[in-house]
Parts: structure tokens; C-alpha cells; sequence
């Protein structure tokens, strides 16, 4: 007797459902899918007891007749695609013929639906994957679907279900992200018959996101956009003060399609580096268009998932697109125009700073350091009897500061506050504010920005390796590091063929130390394959560069001269990004005279 046999229908139809159907939300999103492609104008969706009980949709789409009815509810039946050259080139949010079954196979399931072409409509009734009934009916130009008793075949799944408050949040916030994405379509969302959301069909579609995600942010998004070799970027991005404790806020397109991509997110992240603190995310409504053909969307049963056949091209775009949208965003509000910045006359009389004592760790910087100069007085100021600080003159922290052609665009200083804050006065278009400096933080800025840009212009130092270093790669590992090589000897890091999947590091940044590389080389590796990048090595520099930064920048509770107070305004209006310490901290912070007043009740 054959131990191997063809299953019944119902029964693959369950595996199959298994692979789509998830919980309640997975059922509303894949039937919202059908009737986005559908055309549908207005989509309504009724649910009843978190889904378990019902889970409706009505759209006005263009419908169905009865033969198309009948055959959406067969396996592989789709209208979709024609050949295995559609397969590759989808333009369509989802396949009929493939949901259909699928969830019909797990509840009791009804379809309404009548195109424009028939008189009447369609009426089919499914139970547990078997049609009992078909039969004309009344009914509108669209498709009505009502699935209820979710799973009440397949006992074991169904316990699996949350509470009624937590799968409604699943359904929630999957209609409100597919509405997002969408616009110019109304979408009704009813729960036990109370109206939870009506989104009526707007022309401009940030009112849409700031609908869905607050009026609260809506003067903190920022358009981002940015077009490569036919791959087009647009959508918002928050500011870093309106971070998230977990990812939720953001949401990513493909062509219309809602997914989760680690290559668009990885590029979402690098472009808020230094912006955000660890463990905080940003909000951000990204949608990238390209070719069909150059995406795959059939990477994942639920189509969460896509691969892109330019995953470099992609993931350089949106990270580009995001680092420059913020940076243009976090201009210091009293920043000149560029066209009115000149470089400061040269100071001859350097400034005097004092800061904490630094550890053997920061003994291979150069003498020529662009951010201590050579002399160091050892002997410990008069308010500092116990050495613990010493006296130390830096040159330049970058180039000479760029300051106004005329004072008065420039911050009227007005003093410190415990020896942590700078305090300034600045009249901006909307009257005057009080400017708050942490003066930790601006100076951690100043000091990444000179030491980065020294190591960028090829003048980091480079460490000979007394014994070379081998790495055993395998095949696939291999290609990607000879892809990379040219990048990674740019930042100093010499790896040369040893022979097959062999290769053998000769030389390393001295930043990174005396620690093996093998294993870094290895993590490089394994993010490129995932995202179509390296940022391991850079990663690491970032790193040993802000902590070198951090040792070298004075501290909190430190007294400055009124000219080391200006000196570190200054040079912080000159830095790439003044508006965050590397850690991603803020530097500074802007209190408008009118919540003065009101906090002492000058004005109402």
C-alpha cells in the first residue's frame, strides 16, 4: 500500500489558509487588497467581536459575474496574470483566486458581487471550503464578502486568537495603514456597528497621514523625494523629536504595496544616524515606485516581503534622501543664508578650554590634531587643586567658523547656567526666543564632525599588521568581499586574495584598535548579503570616533570664559549637523518668549 498520497481538497486548502489567514487582520487585508484592485472608490468594513464573529467589506468596484465568481473560488484561478511573464512584472496589490479559497476554506463564507455588464448579481455560500449555494440576487455594482465564525473548523487555530480589544487593534491599524497608502479612496471602519473611522477621500495626502498618525505631528513632518535610474522616492518623514519607542510609525510602500522591508527600513535608519538615540524610532510614511519587473513580490505568502533586483540603488536613494531632507530641516533657525556667510577673520589668541583628563586610549591621535593643539599645560587651575582637570588649548575645532556678515543675525549671549548651559537671546521671525546650548553635546558635535572629516580626507592613520590576519570565507562570501574591497581600502582597511575563499588582512584603522577583525568582517559580509550594503566597518569607526569625541569635549558643570561660550556657538552654526550630539542627542533647544509669558500669565 502506497504510503504517499495526494491530499483532499479541503484539507490543502486549510495548509494553504494556514500560510495566508493569521488571524482576523489578515483576512481584512488581503480582502481590502482585492477590492483596491478592483477600482473600488469606497470601501466599507464591519466587524463584529474582534472579527471571530464577522468580518464584512462592501466595495463599488467593478464586480464580478457569475462564471468569474465561481472561478475566484477555485485554487490558482486569478485574473491577474495570464503568463509566467506576469508572474515577474506585478502590478497588482494581490491574486484573487489565491485569497478566496483560502479563507473560504476556514469559515462561513459569503460573496455578493455583480459587474456592470449583468443584470443581476451573484450570491455564493461557502462552508469550510465546500460551495452550497449559488444564486442571482439584487445587489449593486461591486463585491459584498462577509466571513463568519473565523476558524470554527479548525478548532486548534482558533484558540490561538487574542482578545476581542486585541485583534480589533490588528484590524485597526492594518485598515488605517492600507488607507494610508491610499488617499484618494473613502474607508469606513465599524465595530458592533459603532463607527470607529470614516476617512473621507482627500486631494492632498498628507492630510490623510496626519489624520492617521495626529494633528500633533503635523507641523513636525517633512516632505522627503529623490529619483535614481527610474526609482522614485516620496512621502514624510518626522522630525527626531517625534520619535516612537518601537517601529509601529512607520510605514513603507512598494509600488502601493504595504510591506516590511529590512533594505528600505536599514536605509530609513541611516539616514537618521547620529539623529536618534538607541531604542528610539522615527515616524515615516515612505512610498518607493519602480518597475514592476524589478521587484519581487511573491517573496512571502502574506506579500509583506519583496526583493528587489537593485537593492544597492534602493537602499542608497531612501538613505540619501532622508540624511539630506533632515539636514535641511535642522539648519539653525539663526544660521545665515549661505550666500551671506563669510569665514571669520583668523584669531590669533586661541581659545582656552578646560577639560577632563583623557585616557592612554587617545595617545595615537597626531600632534596636528584638528582638535587639541600640542601643548598641554599639566599644571591644574587655580579651582581645580586636585589636577583632575587639565589646561589644554585647541586650534581650530574645524575650519574657522562661519559667522554673519552682519551681528545681527547673530545669538546675543547671555550667559550659563550651571555650568552646562549656554544661554542666548535670538529675535527670529516670530519674536524673540531663548536658545538653550548643552554645551557637552555641541561640543561632541564640533568634535566628531573635525576628527571625521580628518579621517575622511585620508589623513587617519593606518596599523601595519606585524602578523597578518587570514579569514576562511565560503563561496558566496567570497563575491561579496571582492565587491567591497575597494570601499573597505578606503577607509583604511588593506585585505588582499589568499588563495580560493582565503584572504588575508594586512592592515586596519588604527581607530579600531588591536582586536580581531575577522569577526567584523564577517558581520560586514552578512549585512551586505541581507541589505545590499556594508556600514559595519563605518559603523565601527562612528563608534571609536564618538567615544573619542565624548572623552575629548568638556563636560557638563564646567565654566566657560565668555569668548569660550561664543567660540563653541559659533563652531557649532559651522557643523554638518548642529542640531544633535553623535549619541543623538539634542544640542540644543529653542523656548519662543510667548510660552514665557504664558507660564507667568502675561498673555492668555
Amino acid at each position: 500500500m502506497s504510503r504517499i498520497r495526494i491530499l483532499p481538497e479541503v484539507l490543502s486548502n486549510k495548509i494553504a489558509a494556514g500560510e495566508v489567514v493569521e488571524r482576523p487582520a489578515s483576512v481584512v487585508k488581503e480582502l481590502m487588497e482585492n477590492a483596491l484592485d478592483a477600482r473600488s472608490t469606497r470601501i466599507t468594513i464591519d466587524i463584529r467581536n474582534g472579527g471571530r464573529a464577522l468580518i464584512q467589506i462592501a466595495d463599488n468596484g467593478i464586480g464580478m459575474n457569475r462564471d468569474d465568481a465561481l472561478l475566484a473560488l477555485e485554487r490558482y484561478a486569478t485574473s491577474k496574470i495570464a503568463d509566467d511573464r506576469d508572474l515577474f512584472a506585478i502590478r497588482t496589490l494581490g491574486f484573487r483566486g489565491e485569497a478566496l479559497p483560502s479563507i473560504a476554506s476556514v469559515s462561513r463564507f459569503t460573496m455578493i458581487t455583480r459587474d456592470i455588464d449583468s443584470d443581476t448579481g451573484t450570491r455564493i455560500v461557502v462552508t469550510g471550503g465546500r460551495i452550497d449555494k449559488v444564486t442571482e440576487t439584487g445587489a449593486p455594482v461591486g463585491t459584498l464578502i462577509s466571513v463568519k465564525q473565523l476558524f470554527f473548523n479548525t478548532p486548534a487555530r482558533r484558540k490561538f486568537l487574542k482578545t476581542v480589544n486585541t485583534e480589533l487593534g490588528h484590524i485597526a491599524d492594518s485598515v488605517a495603514a492600507m488607507a494610508m497608502g491610499r488617499p484618494t479612496i473613502r474607508i469606513r471602519l465599524r465595530h458592533n456597528e459603532k463607527i470607529l473611522k470614516d476617512w473621507p477621500a482627500v486631494a492632498e495626502p498628507v492630510d490623510r497621514v496626519t489624520d492617521i498618525l495626529g494633528k500633533d505631528v503635523q507641523h513636525r513632518l517633512y516632505p522627503v523625494a529623490g529619483e535614481n535610474n527610474r526609482i522614485r522616492l516620496s512621502g514624510w518623514i518626522g522630525s527626531p523629536d517625534i520619535f516612537r519607542s518601537t517601529a509601529r510609525g512607520i510605514y513603507l510602500y512598494v509600488n502601493g504595496r504595504m510591506v516590511r522591508d529590512r533594505v528600505i527600513r536599514h536605509a530609513l535608519f541611516t539616514g537618521y544616524a547620529g539623529r536618534l538615540m538607541k531604542g528610539r524610532y522615527p515616524l515615516a510614511v515612505l512610498f518607493v515606485d519602480l518597475p514592476p519587473g524589478e521587484v519581487d513580490v511573491n517573496v512571502h505568502p502574506t506579500k509583506h516581503e519583496v526583493r528587489f533586483a537593485r537593492q544597492r540603488l534602493v537602499h542608497d536613494l531612501v538613505a540619501t534622501a532622508v540624511a539630506d531632507t533632515l539636514k535641511c530641516s535642522e539648519r539653525i533657525p539663526w544660521q545665515p543664508s549661505p550666500d551671506r556667510i563669510r569665514p571669520q577673520e583668523t584669531v590669533t589668541e586661541p581659545i582656552t578650554i578646560y577639560e577632563p583628563s583623557t585616557s592612554g586610549s587617545l595617545d595615537h591621535l597626531p600632534p596636528t590634531s584638528p582638535v587639541l593643539s600640542t601643548p598641554v599645560d599639566m599644571r591644574p587651575p587655580a579651582s581645580d587643586p586636585a589636577g583632575e582637570n587639565r589646561r589644554i588649548q585647541p586650534e581650530r575645532l574645524i575650519q574657522p567658523p562661519l559667522v554673519p556678515e552682519t551681528p545681527a543675525h547673530r545669538l546675543r549671549m547671555i550667559g550659563q547656567f550651571q555650568g552646562t548651559y549656554i544661554l542666548c537671546e535670538w529675535s527670529g521671525e516670530n519674536g524673540k526666543e531663548l536658545i538653550l546650548i548643552d554645551q557637552h553635546a555641541a561640543h561632541e558635535r564640533i568634535v566628531f564632525e573635525a576628527l571625521k572629516k580628518r579621517y575622511h580626507a585620508g589623513e587617519g592613520p593606518v596599523q601595519r599588521l606585524m602578523i597578518p590576519e587570514t579569514i576562511e570565507l565560503n563561496f558566496t562570501e567570497a563575491r561579496i568581499l571582492d565587491g567591497i574591497r575597494p570601499d573597505l581600502a578606503r577607509l583604511g582597511m588593506d585585505i588582499a586574495p589568499f588563495g580560493q575563499n582565503t584572504y588575508v588582512i594586512k592592515a586596519v584603522p588604527a581607530l579600531l584598535g588591536d582586536g580581531e577583525m575577522a569577526p567584523l568582517i564577517r558581520e560586514i559580509l552578512e549585512q551586505t548579503a541581507e541589505t545590499g550594503q556594508g556600514p559595519g566597518l563605518e559603523q565601527s569607526l562612528d563608534a571609536c570616533l564618538i567615544l573619542m569625541a565624548c572623552h575629548r569635549a568638556i563636560r557638563a558643570r564646567q565654566q566657560l570664559t565668555e569668548a569660550e561660550q561664543q567660540a563653541l556657538v559659533d563652531q557649532l552654526v559651522a557643523c554638518d549637523d548642529p542640531a544633535h550630539c553623535p549619541h543623538g542627542r539634542p544640542a540644543w533647544i529653542r523656548w519662543p518668549v510667548k510660552d514665557l509669558e504664558k507660564l507667568f500669565g502675561r498673555i492668555s
